[in-house]
């Protein structure tokens, strides 16, 4: 879930440092001692941002600590998560995943990206206890434990993308507010529960009801009971979508602690912070909600485009909803270097679009003069996201930018650079690139 508030000093100072310093590590790093210098990506007034273009991961978990923020990123050291996770704050705990670790069809919850708001609450002894509340806008208050959730609603397990809404912030020039993600924040598991739906029907909605408002168990960093850390909602046509689920099984397995276990929601195709961990409650209201994250620029994005840098008028934002197309390279990494002589590359990729479906992925070799169409896999089900694949004829030896850029089913295409700045960096979804050497 991602918050949309200032950060604190350690998340926008360190961290975001640690992030757009990606490219003096790793793969292309190791490049640079081939060729006798550094060789970031290619950056100039027309191109995709340098911030956009991730690092590879280290091929082995490291085994040394994380280095210092500055001198590369920081990896993350977390009981069953992948070390090649890279850390974006630590107060709250936020952590992307590069894009070759998500190469997977279904993305394994070790791999899956890290998006807190508030503390991490201690992991529950007995789930089957754990109540949830729908009330307000309501003919009958529900009160069910997880254990009566699971007993007499049938679950249904559907692979869907969880993208957090801050996900493309590193692209925004000059930098937007929050955590500068690349492109991991985002991650496409397989998610068993029940459809909100079903417990919305039981609890008999009233013609005043419009709105849902989500609350859960995580305490505010300030330790202060009285205040949520998030409490979002969305509109009730959205809630009543049967793909938005109270979950409780995350890949075949009880729902992590860390991923919002042991139950929580999931909106797809809008914001992860939608999709509230630790679900404690859900209000109906008979009004857009106005809880913490809901208000000023928070998952706001223009409705006229604003001059970058300037003052934003809260009158001039609108809720953030549908999320943006996107298309990531997940196979080779950035950085890979390939034998002398090599003439194709295999290319593998994803892609999703929000509420809609993507049409087509196209790769450049390049830098945008020409266009070769991938083969793009359907979708397992609705918000699922699009597998891709290439095969691209290499020229020469030497050094290429590959580019990935995706369509959606509305004809909207993914942009060069992150455009419609806000002042906390949403809607950022410029192409995907890496750079690989050949010889």
């Amino acid at each position: 879930m991602e918050r949309g508030t200032r950060p604190n000093a350690a998340d926008g100072n360190n961290f975001s440092t640690s992030r757009r310093r990606l490219l003096a590590s790793s793969g292309l790093a190791a490049i640079g001692a081939v060729m006798g210098g550094a060789m970031p990506l290619t950056r100039n007034g027309a191109g995709i941002p340098q911030a956009h273009a991730q690092a590879a991961p280290p091929a082995a978990p490291p085994s040394a600590a994380a280095p210092a923020a500055g001198k590369g990123p920081q990896h993350l050291k977390y009981p069953g998560k992948h070390e090649g996770l890279v850390v974006l704050g630590e107060k709250p705990l936020v952590a992307e995943t590069p894009e070759s670790l998500l190469d997977d069809d279904t993305t394994p919850i070790d791999k899956f990206y890290i998006r807190n708001n508030g503390q991490i609450p201690e992991e529950t002894k007995n789930p089957d206890a754990w109540k949830i509340t729908i009330d307000g806008e309501v003919n009958n208050k529900v009160e069910i434990t997880l254990g009566e959730l699971k007993s007499k609603y049938k679950a249904v397990t559907r692979r869907m993308v969880l993208e957090c809404g801050g996900n493309g912030r590193a692209g925004f020039s000059p930098p937007a507010r929050g955590n500068q993600w690349g492109n991991g924040g985002a991650g496409c598991a397989e998610w068993t529960g029940v459809p909100l739906a079903d417990l919305l029907k039981k609890a008999g909605l009233k013609p005043s009801a419009k709105y849902t408002a989500h609350y859960a168990a995580d305490l505010h960093l300030s330790g202060d009971p009285s205040k949520p850390s998030i409490s979002r909602g969305v509109r009730l046509e959205k809630a009543m979508d049967p793909n938005t689920m109270i979950v409780w099984a995350m890949n075949g397995q009880p729902l992590p602690n860390i991923h919002g276990g042991p139950v929580r929601l999931v909106v797809p195709g809008w914001s992860g912070s939608a999709s509230q961990k630790w679900l404690t409650r859900i209000t109906i209201r008979d009004r857009e909600h106005d809880g913490p994250g809901m208000t000023e620029f928070s998952y706001r994005t223009p409705i006229k485009p604003m001059v970058p840098g300037g003052k934003g008028d809260p009158a001039n934002f609108r809720i953030l909803e549908s999320m943006p197309v996107r298309s990531i390279i997940t196979n080779p990494a950035n950085g890979a270097k390939f034998a002398a002589g090599t003439k194709e590359l295999k290319l593998r990729g994803a892609s999703w679009a929000g509420d809609l479906t993507v049409k087509q992925v196209d790769v450049s070799l390049d830098f945008g003069a020409n266009w070769q169409r991938t083969t793009l896999e359907k979708p397992k089900n609705k918000y699922d996201w699009q597998r891709w694949t290439a095969t691209v004829k290499l020229p020469t030896d030497g050094y290429f930018e590959i580019w990935a850029r995706a369509t959606d089913s509305k004809g909207a295409m993914q942009p060069h650079l992150a455009g419609f700045w806000n002042p906390q960096g949403y809607g950022g979804n410029a192409m995907h690139r890496i750079a690989v050497l050949v010889g």
